[in-house]
């Protein structure tokens, strides 16, 4: 080979190692940033959306004028769980509830976890499809132990749900309002409770605690 064909295979190959090197550059770059909107919008231990992709996806649905409903789950005394199994088996428990809820058939758009043992569903339709919604969250709860490595746990939630009745609904008074009805499920020692506009009005700590 002749220098000046030496030189310019050199030179070729220089360019195509960094053409390639820039081409992984910008592909883990690209991943990177994916993994971080994931992170961001995404619950670590259940995998489900957290609560800032709930309300935004709230948000839109209300923004588009959706008939839609909240549904808020509580898993009654997970307290005892962490405190007498550890976290490391409550952390279990989460994501096996996450999963179950994760599974729930249309209409149920999105299943969140908001914090803690907390759990959101947002449900398009109307209010009997609300309620068929919450009900059957329940259900898949309470329907059977759940298994974690010490053996099965038989699981209790209190569950609360409202609908967009009004068309200038927003999501703080929709969280509020399913947030009243589930403590009410709560008091009255679980199930599924709906939200009446004539009981007790919401309370600022609850609904506060869901929309920050």
């Amino acid at each position: 080979m002749s220098p000046i064909l030496h030189t310019t295979a050199i030179a070729a190959g220089g360019i195509l190692a960094g053409l390639s090197l820039t081409g992984a550059l910008l592909w883990w770059q690209q991943q990177a940033l994916q993994t971080a909107r994931y992170e961001a919008s995404h619950d670590e231990i259940t995998g489900l959306p957290n609560r800032r992709l709930f309300l935004t996806r709230l948000r839109a649905a209300l923004a588009d004028r959706t008939p839609v409903g909240v549904v808020l789950l509580d898993l009654d005394r997970f307290k005892a769980v962490n405190d007498t199994l550890g976290h490391d088996t409550g952390n279990v428990l989460l994501e096996q509830v996450g999963r179950l809820l994760a599974n729930l058939p249309t209409p149920v758009l999105v299943a969140a976890r908001l914090s803690g043992d907390e759990f959101a569903l947002l449900v398009s339709g109307d209010d009997d499809d609300t309620a068929d919604a919450a009900h059957a969250a329940w259900q898949v709860i309470v329907g059977a132990p759940i298994r974690v490595g010490t053996g099965d746990i038989p699981v209790a939630a209190s569950v609360g749900y409202t609908h967009t009745r009004d068309p200038h609904a927003n999501p703080r008074q929709l969280l509020a309002e399913a947030d009243t009805a589930m403590y009410q499920a709560k008091g009255s020692g679980g199930g599924v409770c709906a939200y009446c506009p004539r009981g007790t009005p919401p309370q600022r700590r609850s609904r506060d605690r869901h929309y920050r």
